[in-house]
């Protein structure tokens, strides 16, 4: 899905950071995200997958390229770009509720306190927290923290949700239950989504698209993976769907061997789209010719 005049929602164009003179961390970063697509971004660490992500919150700056979100450069932050880290980073002496409401009030300052309370309580009830809106941070488990965080970026109501591996500290059980309740809150608002994970099992339950970023320095965005499972995907069930088990192995051989065949400025400067998932037919390919067989995509990433 693409906006109304056929352009994508996010463009990053020739995105490159660096710390140190003559050691960029990666270069000619490019993609695109539409309305209502679950991005997820995966390599190994250093590759610079946190400093996109605060580029694309506007946190950060870019040593080098653009980001364009609804047709205007991002050059700096705003609410119309929740974030949610890998820390719930919640104010310890506010509530549940106080939490969430300085969220709603920095975004509308002239709602009614009752508007307010509307706004908090619903996305409180969206990530099963009502019984406990008016618990402090300390009388929280990890795992409702990090919901509490989640529904303070879904409250603002974002264009854009940023997620910084936001699972990565929870045990397995409260893990699965808090990504089931994600895909489940943006099935339900068309939330356009890009997240940072280590877990590519995660992303493959998750993602409309992953991008795989080669090793550092001088890293990028070495393939784009079409997840083509259904969109109705369950984590129970994943294991089931034939695709999943190619789509998986896809993404283990890169993370264990091409993302280091392909560092030190190696990846494509186009990097192909590749639907590991299915094997494309010749009619496919026609249809989009920036589609490329698995094979074809190996050869590729050769340097």
């Amino acid at each position: 899905m693409s906006t109304d005049d056929g352009a994508a929602f996010l463009t990053v164009e020739g995105l490159a950071k660096t710390f140190v003179p003559g050691k960029p961390v990666f270069t000619d970063v490019g993609f695109t995200l539409d309305p209502g697509e679950f991005v997820c971004i995966i390599g190994h660490s250093g590759c610079g997958k946190s400093t996109i992500l605060n580029i694309l919150a506007g946190l950060e700056q870019a040593s080098a390229g653009h980001v364009f979100m609804a047709g205007r450069e991002v050059a700096g932050p705003s609410l119309e770009r929740g974030v949610v880290f890998q820390g719930h980073a919640l104010m310890p002496w506010l509530s549940v509720r106080g939490n969430i409401a300085f969220a709603v009030r920095s975004k509308w300052p002239d709602a009614t306190p009752a508007e307010v309370a509307t706004q908090v309580e619903k996305y409180v009830e969206m990530v099963g927290l009502g019984a406990a809106i008016d618990k402090k941070p300390q009388a929280l488990s990890g795992g409702m923290k990090q919901r509490v965080g989640i529904a303070r970026a879904f409250a603002i109501e974002p264009k854009l949700l940023l997620l910084d591996e936001p699972f990565g500290a929870l045990d397995a059980l409260t893990r699965g239950t808090i990504q089931d309740e994600l895909l489940r809150i943006c099935a339900e608002t068309h939330q356009t989504v890009f997240m940072i994970t280590h877990d590519v099992d995660e992303a493959i339950l998750l993602a409309d698209k992953i991008l795989l970023m080669s090793n550092g320095p001088r890293a990028g965005v070495a393939e784009i993976v079409r997840n083509t499972m259904s969109r109705q995907r369950q984590r129970a069930t994943l294991h089931h769907d034939p695709q999943y088990y190619r789509i998986r192995n896809h993404l283990v051989d890169f993370l264990v061997a091409r993302s280091r065949e392909l560092s030190h400025g190696r990846a494509p400067a186009l990097p192909p789209v590749v639907s590991p998932g299915l094997e494309p037919a010749a009619d496919a390919l026609v249809a989009a010719p920036n589609v490329v067989p698995i094979k074809a995509a190996a050869r590729v990433a050769s340097p």
